[in-house]
């Protein structure tokens, strides 16, 4: 069975429902599938659940959450739909840890038996590492590998820098552009909005994001075929800065 991915950059564009930007997308990944909702990257598993729930419900998806089952490992490993929720990345990881489901649900998802839907810390989770994040370290986990169920990075709200800010801190480019510093790996940056689609060997973005590599960045628009990106073999920790010893450190 083809893998099926969607990762959304987020799960609420401004003055929407949750999801509603990505309903009918979303809709065809889980193809009247049960869903099963994780909601470990906020605080607050019943509020989340019910919200996230509800606005599945609206546009005809069926779910239930990970948190009530009698066994949420088996609940997450079993699922035929997974929906990862967004919040904080870290605390997202260490809860799935804890669970001791990443290997088993990085298997199921790459075989096509469990289809994987993220937004915005869901999302981070189907890379390699979740070093692209924006999120702070509120928990540490384990380690920052993930799913790795891509090949590629992604950086979700991306947003461009502001030339008429004040403001003296790293831009987003900035961040990327350091992580590459200390990473061989594209980072798809994707705009809130914007979401990837994978089915297969096929790869496709819905609305815009930007591709960062170390020689640059290139635009890529709505509609996009990606694909290229599936077959990327990426390189960690091979950074350009010298270590002690070196260079006369």
């Amino acid at each position: 069975m083809p893998m099926e991915l969607l990762l959304l950059s987020n799960s609420t564009n401004f003055g929407q429902e949750m999801y509603s930007h990505a309903a009918q997308t979303f809709a065809e990944v889980v193809a009247d599938r049960p869903v099963t909702f994780v909601p470990f990257a906020l605080a607050d598993w019943d509020d989340y659940a019910d919200r996230a729930i509800a606005a599945m419900r609206a546009f005809g998806v069926t779910a239930t959450s990970a948190h009530r089952a009698a066994a949420p490992d088996r609940a997450i490993l079993e699922a035929e739909v997974v929906m990862m929720g967004g919040g904080n990345t870290f605390r997202l990881l260490d809860s799935l840890h804890g669970l001791k489901v990443i290997d088993g649900l990085s298997q199921r998802v790459r075989a096509g038996t469990t289809r994987y839907i993220g937004a915005s810390a869901g999302s981070n989770l189907a890379c390699p590492s979740i070093r692209t994040t924006n999120d702070m370290p509120i928990c540490r986990p384990p380690s920052f590998d993930a799913l790795g169920v891509i090949p590629f990075q992604i950086n979700l709200h991306y947003v461009d820098a502001d030339p008429l800010s004040t403001y003296m801190g790293e831009t987003r480019d900035m961040r990327i552009e350091e992580f590459l510093e200390e990473n061989d790996c594209p980072v798809l940056a994707m705009y809130e909005g914007s979401w990837l689609r994978v089915r297969g060997e096929r790869a496709t973005v819905t609305g815009p994001a930007r591709l960062f590599r170390r020689d640059g960045w290139e635009a890529i628009e709505g509609g996009v075929d990606v694909s290229r990106l599936l077959q990327l073999t990426p390189t960690f920790d091979g950074g350009r800065r010298p270590r002690p010893g070196e260079r006369g450190v």
